[in-house]
């Protein structure tokens, strides 16, 4: 099961006093303090990009390890640590070469065998699971090639071999791949550009890159998570502290950059003439309802749809962000920026929802009191406040709703139990995804009915259609986007409570991010001179 979420640092307010920034982030020992961007994101729970998708650890995965494609910034395909490539002329046998120079931190050299075990540990999750599925043979030639034999052709290999989001493919030594992918990896050593500072690290607290000084980039200019990953800072110091602190911080001069700060303070941010606040990552967090198929009520269809009637989506807006221009409504499967968004089936959205359609459907759903936990993630302002809301309108139509606050990591490990909720079940939670991730139904695990995605929802028909995903063509995909659609929301997957977007604030003298969709690529950024 995964859980895929925007950053976890949001909590507290500014209160406009003055306040004293913590010494461990005053604390300078870069080799140049000219040369060292500090920012605040998110904490990072577990590392392992294999066992854990969510945006940070994936940041933290694109900082110190490499990846054999990536998509640059229109989406495409594009070598990395491969050099050369080549297709069989029946489409089912790719050969592929590493390119000179690639090293791990502690020295060895990436071989083949790091890339075959990391594609097979790739293969036990929801991004790499279709290839493994398609795949006949997977095998080192030599110390720098490898091939990858298919069953039938998939003309989506490289695609997947590129995704960042949901479970991306890192090359890992072959002794860390060779655990199993929900078996998480305690060590930091990859190819990347950079390298995990385990000296500095101080876990909830801080994570420290430095500047990976045998990395070889590519010769092509950065695009995306592609071309050149040239480091243009000698560290980069990871903080986790509360907003208060954060931008107070970054005001002062402090701080270079933080990630996601409440909307409340966009005005205040917009005025500082050293800041700037931005659109970075390009795409929309869409919100969403994740619900338990397995457990009453909502193991009852009617049940599901019952909430979908419920949901207000400008009412949870304005939770989460009260400016409206930041906020749009979602009723597509494929989100708002996708090209397969679509109308099909969306005759349920209505502005102000239906409560009494949804008492009806409660009703036949043979509703009769039983308990309903939602889940709250308490040091998650939005996901709190949206909870807390979810419970008022779920009683106000006669539910029996229990509220469980507790931290982020509290509620994912709560959330991987299917029992009932009086052995410590659940029945919903809200959480995010990058508007993004919702054109891509085959590595996205909250687009997953197969019964091992978020919540265990299980629909044999839409898997189907889902599947053919792989062999279409973009026109293909538009048609079977409608007919997915439409089972979608008969069937109601999860129920979106709507999108908003979340800029970033940095200083004007951090320059040369890279956007992309949820995402902070580390490289090709600089400080010192304004933008």
């Amino acid at each position: 099961m995964t859980i895929s979420r925007r950053s976890l640092f949001k909590a507290g307010m500014l209160t406009g006093a003055a306040l004293s920034f913590p010494a461990v982030l005053r604390a300078q020992t870069a080799p140049s303090a000219a040369r060292t961007v500090k920012m605040v994101n998110g904490k990072i729970t577990n590392f392992d990009p294999y066992s854990n998708f969510t945006y940070h650890t994936v940041d933290h995965g694109l900082a110190i390890y490499d990846m054999l494609f990536a998509l640059d910034s229109t989406f495409s395909p594009q070598p990395q640590m491969v050099g050369k490539w080549g297709v069989s002329d029946d489409k089912k046998t790719y050969t592929f070469e590493l390119r000179d120079g690639l090293g791990f931190h502690d020295g060895t050299a990436v071989t083949a065998a790091d890339c075959v075990a990391s594609i097979r540990r790739w293969g036990q999750t929801s991004g790499g699971r279709l290839v493994m599925d398609r795949t006949k043979d997977l095998t080192k030639i030599d110390e720098k090639t490898f091939a990858i034999t298919l069953k039938e052709p998939l003309a989506l290999l490289l695609e997947q071999m590129a995704r960042s989001t949901g479970a991306a493919l890192f090359v890992m030594r072959e002794k860390d791949a060779s655990n199993p992918a929900m078996q998480p990896v305690t060590t930091h050593i990859g190819s990347g550009p950079f390298k995990f500072n385990e000296a500095l690290f101080q876990p909830g607290v801080r994570y420290v890159y430095d500047r990976n000084e045998k990395y070889v980039p590519r010769q092509e200019p950065p695009s995306g998570l592609a071309g050149g990953k040239i480091v243009k800072v000698d560290r980069v110091n990871w903080e986790a502290v509360d907003t208060q602190t954060a931008l107070t911080a970054l005001q002062a001069g402090e701080l270079d950059y933080v990630s996601d700060p409440p909307a409340d303070f966009y005005p205040m941010l917009e005025s500082d003439p050293d800041l700037v606040l931005e659109d970075l990552h390009q795409s929309g967090d869409n919100y969403y309802l994740a619900v338990n198929f397995l457990q009453k009520p909502f193991d009852n269809v009617k049940a599901r749809q019952a909430l979908l009637h419920l949901v207000d989506q400008d009412a949870y807006m304005r939770v989460l962000n009260r400016n409206p221009k930041y906020n749009r409504a979602v009723t597509s499967l494929f989100g708002t920026g996708t090209p397969f968004v679509n109308d099909a089936n969306t005759g349920w959205y209505k502005n102000g929802g239906n409560p009494e359609k949804a008492k009806q459907l409660l009703k036949e759903a043979g509703y009769a009191g039983e308990k309903v936990v939602i889940l709250q993630p308490a040091n998650w302002s939005q996901g709190s406040n949206t909870a807390q809301l979810l419970a008022l309108t779920l009683r106000n139509i006669g539910v029996n709703v229990d509220l469980a606050p507790s931290d982020w990591a509290a509620l994912i490990q709560r959330a991987t139990n299917q029992g009932p909720v009086e052995n410590g079940g659940w029945n919903i939670y809200p959480t995010s995804s990058i508007d993004f991730s919702f054109g891509a139904p085959l590595s996205s695990a909250h687009m997953l009915m197969d019964g091992k995605g978020n919540g265990w929802a299980k629909n044999d028909a839409y898997e189907a259609l889902r599947i053919q995903w792989a062999d279409s063509t973009l026109e293909e995909r538009k048609v079977l986007a409608r007919k997915m659609q439409q089972l979608w929301w008969d069937f109601v997957g999860f129920v979106f409570l709507g999108q908003t977007i979340t800029p970033i604030a940095r200083r004007k003298t951090l320059t040369g991010l890279i956007g992309y969709p949820a995402l902070l690529p580390m490289w090709n950024m600089q400080t010192g001179y304004k933008g």
